[in-house]
């Protein structure tokens, strides 16, 4: 990236790596040193809580935020009723009304710990597409939007190329979605002045449909920015794990294992990720990153505790840390590990079997994978090597809570409730 930005929000943008593209550099620029610039991301509704794969762009919000402009988060209630094709191999399972809005209530918790939504000057507004989008009139909307696209431009745009060229099926509802995004633009433009649209850069597309469909309505200059597609220096995608989705809930996902999936990051990942995801100034994220050995480990519990401290508050990380260090260094059990509680009717006489123990606690997905996991020796209770897959545990040997493990770092609790 050679361009060199006047503005404090362009700068941490390319200092820190959360730039992919731009829309036109030099314009947003000068627009960001000019004044406040409101700018919003766009978040559908398709789950009770947002995770890791969405908090580069969260933290995007965070520091416009913090360098003085207007943030928008804009909940999908309307556009999830359709659901983004971009990138998926199959139509999203349609959402009724009343879970878009449980949905919603889940996400708007996350919001609030990264964004201030209360400040006097440049609050961050939360918005909802439905307040537009639901009470469109087709026919007006056809007339007035549909036709500024054309359906050559629009099958020519990578998220809906790959599936027609896979040939798989995509449905009209949702080759509208794209449609419904620009016009999300279009009518924040119009409401609230906002002049930048952010998304990860698979959404390009669809935020050049919204600044090409302003300029033809309202005859507006307006901007696109994206961020990189994360990918671990593994390979994987951010966010994922053996088990499952990284939410940002704690109802769903314990502080702990939040703090956990941190601190296992591989070396290659520690810098990259103290730049993107916590608020240490660069250099020390250099130095953090950079460091070898025993010591990268102090750095990936320092990335840990800043990103548990941002997420869940300071004292979230603390007792994630004290956690990890009785589990780890002590062999003991911590207070904060993720713990599955068993009524006495679900031991019934027999008791209940260890491999049926492993799949419940979230050490693997299914009796197959627990059962390798066990003759691989990765399986552990309470410290000790399992070999026996057919081990039954019954009320007496719950009578103190068990410790499992699979492999080093990942470690739950069963206990009789």
């Amino acid at each position: 990236m050679t361009y060199h930005p006047k503005s404090d929000f362009m700068r941490v943008m390319i200092e820190r790596g959360y730039l992919a593209d731009c829309t036109d550099y030099q314009g947003l620029d000068e627009a960001l040193s000019k004044g406040v610039v409101t700018a919003y991301i766009g978040y559908d509704a398709t789950a009770k809580s947002l995770h890791v794969g969405h908090l580069l762009n969260i933290m995007m919000l965070r520091w416009l935020q913090k360098t003085g402009h207007q943030p928008i988060t804009l909940m999908g209630g309307g556009t999830t009723k359709v659901g983004d094709p971009s990138f998926r191999a199959d139509e999203r399972p349609l959402l009724t009304p009343g879970q878009i809005d449980d949905n919603i209530e889940g996400m708007k918790q996350v919001f609030a710990k990264y964004l201030d939504y209360d400040r006097a000057e440049t609050p961050a507004l939360m918005l909802n597409n439905a307040e537009w989008l639901d009470g469109l009139n087709y026919l007006e909307f056809l007339r007035d939007i549909g036709r500024h696209f054309s359906v050559n431009r629009m099958l020519s745009f990578e998220s809906v190329k790959s599936r027609l060229d896979r040939e798989q099926s995509l449905s009209f509802l949702e080759f509208n979605y794209m449609i419904l995004q620009a016009y999300d633009f279009l009518e924040l433009n119009r409401r609230y002045g906002c002049l930048l649209q952010m998304g990860g850069s698979d959404q390009w597309g669809n935020i050049v449909n919204g600044i090409d469909l302003t300029r033809r309505v309202l005859d507006n200059e307006i901007y696109g920015l994206t961020s990189p597609l994360l990918t671990t220096s593994d390979g994987r995608k951010m966010g994922k794990s053996q088990g499952g989705a990284m939410w940002l809930n704690a109802d769903m996902l314990s502080p702990y294992e939040f703090w956990q999936f941190w601190r296992n990051s591989t070396d290659a990942d520690v810098g990259r990720f103290l730049k993107l995801y916590t608020e240490l100034p660069v250099e020390e994220c250099d130095r953090l990153g950079a460091l070898s050995g025993s010591e990268i480990n102090a750095a990936k519990i320092i990335l840990a505790n800043e990103v548990t401290t941002l997420c869940h508050g300071a004292e979230a990380a603390t007792a994630a840390e004290a956690t990890a260090r009785e589990v780890f260094e002590k062999g003991g059990v911590g207070d904060d590990l993720p713990t599955l509680e068993l009524s006495a009717e679900e031991l019934g006489g027999e008791g209940i079997s260890i491999v049926q123990l492993i799949v419940r606690a979230g050490l693997a997905k299914s009796g197959k994978e627990a059962k390798r996991l066990i003759a691989e020796n990765g399986a552990r209770i309470d410290d000790a090597p399992l070999t026996d897959a057919g081990l039954m545990l019954d009320a007496a040997a719950l009578a103190s809570p068990v410790k499992l493990s699979a492999g080093k770092k990942r470690h739950a609790l069963v206990k009789l409730g």
